[in-house]
């Protein structure tokens, strides 16, 4: 564990307070608020989902970051259902096949080191007619803000602990086998435009 991965995390929700205050917390809400069943959210980090919650009847999160998982602890204990956490990466879950009737992802597919394992990984723990859930950035293709994207990437990944700024999480879903049923961009006020555009959705292998 560097220095600089546990100073990440001291300041990453200090970071994201206004957007989390804001249209990005609102977003969170309505995306995960009415989830029944067995949920799984990969790389939950501090836990911001976690206060959203209220229907499903256990919430399971990993997160390989040990200091993203003592804040997220904190979170866990006061949420309205039930929370087990796991030390594990999104490219190697540990679970058995169909074990998850949704999957939550939420600014993490930008992140992780393989994102077709991960895809995969997700396929593998769904249930029949199970979904995946997210809200992704980043990966504007065309225009000026593209090509500064892939001018920081290199730099901004360092920074950042793994981010990139270059992954469009529609085309890599498609390209896993899964259809992408809803899909709305949106810009959230006060944020970097290297990181834009945000996206929120729903798939289904």
């Amino acid at each position: 564990m560097s220095i600089w991965e546990r100073g990440f995390a001291a300041v990453y929700d200090r970071m994201n307070a206004a957007m989390e205050a804001g249209v990005l917390g609102r977003r969170r809400a309505a995306l995960v608020g009415d989830l029944e069943g067995q949920v799984l959210e990969i790389g939950s980090g501090t836990g911001a989902n976690l206060p959203h919650y209220r229907n499903a009847a256990r919430v399971t999160c990993t997160e390989p970051s040990a200091p993203m998982r003592g804040r997220l602890l904190h979170r866990a204990a006061a949420a309205a259902v039930p929370v087990d956490i796991r030390d594990a990466g999104a490219e190697s879950l540990p679970f058995d096949d169909a074990t998850f009737d949704a999957v939550v992802s939420t600014l993490v597919l930008c992140t992780v080191d393989d994102i077709a394992a991960t895809l995969a990984e997700i396929r593998r723990v769904l249930r029949p007619g199970g979904r995946l859930l997210f809200i992704e950035h980043g990966g504007d293709a065309a225009g000026k803000r593209g090509v500064w994207q892939r001018r920081l990437d290199p730099v901004w990944t360092k920074v950042a602990c793994g981010c990139h700024l270059t992954r469009d999480a529609r085309s890599n879903l498609e390209q896993a086998g899964f259809t992408v049923s809803q899909y709305e961009e949106f810009s959230p006020k006060r944020t970097p435009p290297v990181l834009l555009p945000f996206a929120q959705g729903v798939a289904t292998p």
